[in-house]
């Protein structure tokens, strides 16, 4: 089993930059890839960005390439989202998850982490 635990979530004003991180505790070599996904009131959730283990093979959605960054940090089994320029449309709760590589869904998730974005 995995657990994630996400934080850095809150408000902040348009323009302005947030850090989540996402702790991996359990059988971490379950997590070859993490991903961050989001869902705004409303909509579904989606997928913003995903990283491998080795740091490669990073995705990024078109709404946010340019503006966020994935990385990880191995030894610490966390993975972070540097998120900056912020906009009023990326507010959503925010989930953290992992799954190995060979698995085409995500097995684990985290509990969630509200990011407001005010104008």
């Amino acid at each position: 089993q995995v657990q994630l635990i996400e934080s850095g979530g809150g408000l902040v004003q348009a323009g302005g930059s947030l850090r989540l991180s996402c702790a991996a505790s359990g059988r971490t070599a379950n997590t070859a890839v993490m991903g961050w996904f989001r869902q705004a009131p409303g909509k579904e959730r989606f997928l913003v960005t995903h990283i491998s283990r080795s740091g490669g093979g990073t995705y990024y959605a078109d709404s946010v390439k340019g503006r966020f960054t994935n990385s990880r940090d191995i030894g610490k089994n966390t993975v972070y989202l540097q998120m900056n320029s912020l906009k009023p449309e990326d507010t959503a709760v925010y989930y953290c998850a992992a799954r190995p590589f060979t698995a085409t869904e995500y097995v684990y998730w985290g509990q969630g982490t509200q990011v407001t974005v005010s104008s």
